[in-house]
């Protein structure tokens, strides 16, 4: 890897960033420290056991933080050495209601094929009332802990608040977002009757309430191939999936600004809106609305 290049400088600056914040005592510069670290383990595995030791210390540093404890079972669950099933005990006893802290197990009992597991964990996690990534907290930990540290860390790469936000995006979907491939096919396999499709239906509506965009989508894919194509129920479907997509497009528009002066602007008053909500998609609605633009695609006022 040339010196010259921008993956090099990247890694500099990743580098120095998860040197300045493990020298930090509080959960959230741990935590950054660890997803920061812990990309790095895809071409180093050297680096995976130091980001789950610090991702530890930041979970024993905040007991009763959820986002915490989903970010140290997605570090865990991608590690091969490490064992998820504590920490995702630990994080249904903190938060109960998320379906989504049962993945990491789901995706055990698909690969070994137990059917009666898949069965149990699927009407467990259908018990749920949402189903959390704790996306935009964990984004904007992750953006206020580099703050932190900013002084410390290189200046021309990662700099500016756009930059910042975009790399961080860029962690978040490597390490908050787990693989969803494992919950499609198993309520892909269901039959009709079956307790498996009625748990997969009650899974996807949580699902198409979740807490990011991804999430929603996957819950409208499970419940279009649950349903007669034909339907009333199908055709609802398809007109609110097409919403989402709209916004989440409109909103995009709205942060790749074509004036650069501006794309820093754009940045910090995204972040203030996900400070404020939980959802991907209420974020979208929010910024659509502050810039004044249409919520809905034009066909929709026909």
């Amino acid at each position: 890897m040339s010196p010259k290049s921008e993956a090099y400088k990247f890694q500099i600056w990743r580098n120095e960033a998860v040197r300045a914040l493990s020298a930090r005592s509080d959960a959230n510069s741990l935590a950054t420290a660890a997803a920061l670290a812990f990309t790095n383990s895809y071409t180093a595995p050297s680096a995976a056991p130091t980001a789950l030791q610090l991702i530890a210390r930041a979970s024993e540093l905040a007991p009763d933080s959820a986002a915490m404890g989903w970010l140290h079972l997605q570090l865990c669950a991608a590690a091969p050495a490490c064992d998820s099933r504590n920490v995702a005990t630990v994080l249904r006893w903190v938060d109960p209601d998320n379906g989504a802290a049962w993945l990491s197990q789901l995706s055990i009992a698909h690969k070994d094929k137990d059917a009666v597991e898949v069965d149990r964990i699927l009407a467990d996690m259908a018990r749920g009332t949402r189903f959390d990534f704790y996306y935009n907290q964990l984004m904007v930990v992750m953006f206020d802990a580099l703050g932190a540290v900013r002084h410390a860390l290189p200046g021309g790469v990662v700099a500016s608040d756009s930059a910042k936000l975009a790399a961080l995006a860029g962690v978040a979907n490597a390490e908050i977002i787990p693989p969803l491939s494992p919950l499609i096919d198993s309520c892909r396999e269901s039959t009709a009757l079956s307790e498996r499709r009625e748990d997969c239906l009650r899974l996807a509506r949580i699902m198409q309430r979740g807490d990011t965009i991804i999430v929603q989508m996957v819950g409208f894919g499970i419940e279009k191939r649950l349903l007669p194509p034909d339907s009333k129920e199908a055709k609802n479907l398809a007109e609110r999936r097409h919403l989402l997509e709209w916004r989440t497009a409109a909103a995009g528009k709205v942060d790749s600004s074509i004036l650069p002066w501006t794309q820093n602007a754009r940045a910090r008053t995204r972040l203030a809106e996900m400070r404020l909500r939980p959802r991907e998609e209420d974020v979208c609605i929010a910024l659509l609305r502050q810039y004044k633009m249409a919520l809905e695609p034009a066909e929709n006022h026909r």
